[in-house]
């Protein structure tokens, strides 16, 4: 009779986890930055301004290296041209170093490692090889549209293109193929995303937080990183302007018109949306996201789009009082006399210790156990741009100011 019943719960126990598993999906470990690094205007908020998760490669030999922010395992040079049905069983039967789970990156993967300051190709050639590639095959295909694939370009954009555009299908264009494994991963719930108390929009993915509902208005580039650095919403006033690999990181590629999940974001018909990323070799243009097809491109910084803010990032959540920013305000900015540092109470800092550094990185002043109110003479500094880091303990914040006496 026992172990008629031992076998029944574990019959029951298999069901549940059987049932938790499902629930589950196993994703990379953190979305990189861009990899820019240089500052293109004098307004906060770009994509120099940011640290969250710097990309850092290890190179494992000749033909690998790890992506040590993704936990992922890519191939150095590409593979060459091939078409889509090719690519995809190339992957299921290489052993490539030894290894044999080898795949074609998803989209989000596939455009994770694209490197922002540089182009054509948008990749760090320190780490990856050069090749004549013009696209990359992911392995997803367009919803209702099975001849059509999601790939990255060379020029730094992603969208969906006709399996049949590739030479070795018939076309004129090279796509390659670059394999991928995964090494680590994390756990999250299949249902990525949790509508917040207060309104947002909580992403398990990426661990940052999206207004719900975008701005009203268009704004030009520059209005758009001021209006994000300066927005107090939810309680919150440490909202920004995303990077095009956040924004591209919430494209949905189950859905067009808007390729978003739509259970938790409205965007009422607008379509066209800021990211803080400039196109490096043309700088008065910058990358926007496309709700309508989940593609991204670029525009004059001069013409209105629409804005969505987020907030937080590997190192604000925004669940736990670990995630308050450690600074709230820098005044005046610019500054001549005097610049205001105004911390944040709700960080509870403990020890901060305060960095002010040049555009090229040298050390102007630093200052230990500063905390609350706290004000700089900036009367000596030489006239240019600034920033300001805050670290306590493990926490970082920083900001960027402008010196103009």
């Amino acid at each position: 009779m026992e172990s008629k019943f031992a076998k029944i719960f574990l019959f029951i126990l298999l069901i549940a986890i059987n049932a938790i598993a499902q629930n589950k999906k196993s994703v990379m470990l953190k979305l990189p930055d861009t990899g820019q690094q240089t500052s293109y205007t004098l307004t906060f908020g770009e994509d120099a301004d940011f640290n969250i998760n710097t990309p850092y490669f290890i190179l494992k030999n000749a033909q690998l290296l790890t992506d040590t922010i993704t936990g992922l395992m890519w191939q150095r040079a590409d593979a060459g041209e091939t078409t889509f049905e090719n690519a995809l069983n190339y992957a299921d039967t290489s052993t490539l170093g030894g290894y044999s789970d080898w795949r074609l990156p998803n989209a989000i993967e596939a455009f994770s490692i694209l490197n922002f300051q540089t182009q054509n190709p948008t990749v760090d050639l320190n780490y990856f090889i050069k090749t004549n590639a013009e696209y990359w095959w992911t392995s997803d295909l367009q919803v209702n549209d099975n001849s059509k694939v999601w790939v990255t370009n060379a020029g730094g954009g992603i969208g969906n293109h006709a399996k049949s555009e590739t030479i070795s299908a018939g076309g004129i264009k090279k796509f390659h193929l670059r394999l991928v494994r995964t090494i680590k991963a994390k756990l999250i719930n299949a249902d990525r995303f949790a509508k917040l108390a207060d309104g947002t929009v909580y992403d398990s993915l990426t661990n940052l937080i999206w207004q719900k509902t975008p701005y009203a208005d268009t704004l030009t580039w520059e209005q758009a990183l001021a209006y994000a650095d300066t927005l107090t919403y939810a309680g919150y006033s440490d909202w920004r302007l995303p990077n095009i690999k956040e924004l591209q990181s919430i494209q949905d590629n189950t859905a067009i018109n808007p390729a978003l999940n739509t259970n938790y974001f409205n965007v009422f018909g607008r379509k066209k949306f800021w990211s803080t990323t400039t196109l490096s070799n043309r700088t008065t243009s910058a990358w926007y996201f496309d709700t309508q097809f989940g593609i991204t491109t670029y525009q004059t910084k001069t013409a209105r789009l629409n804005t969505w803010v987020l907030r937080g990032g590997q190192l604000a959540t925004g669940i736990s009082t670990e995630a308050y920013p450690l600074l709230l305000s820098l005044s005046p900015n610019p500054c001549q006399a005097f610049l205001q540092i105004n911390f944040n109470a709700k960080a509870k800092l403990i020890a901060p210790k305060l960095t002010i550094t040049n555009i090229i990185g040298q050390i102007v002043f630093q200052s230990e156990g500063v905390k609350n109110l706290y004000k700089v003479n900036t009367s000596d500094f030489p006239n240019g741009i600034y920033y300001l880091t805050v670290l306590d303990g493990s926490r970082k914040s920083s900001s960027k100011f402008v010196v103009s006496n």
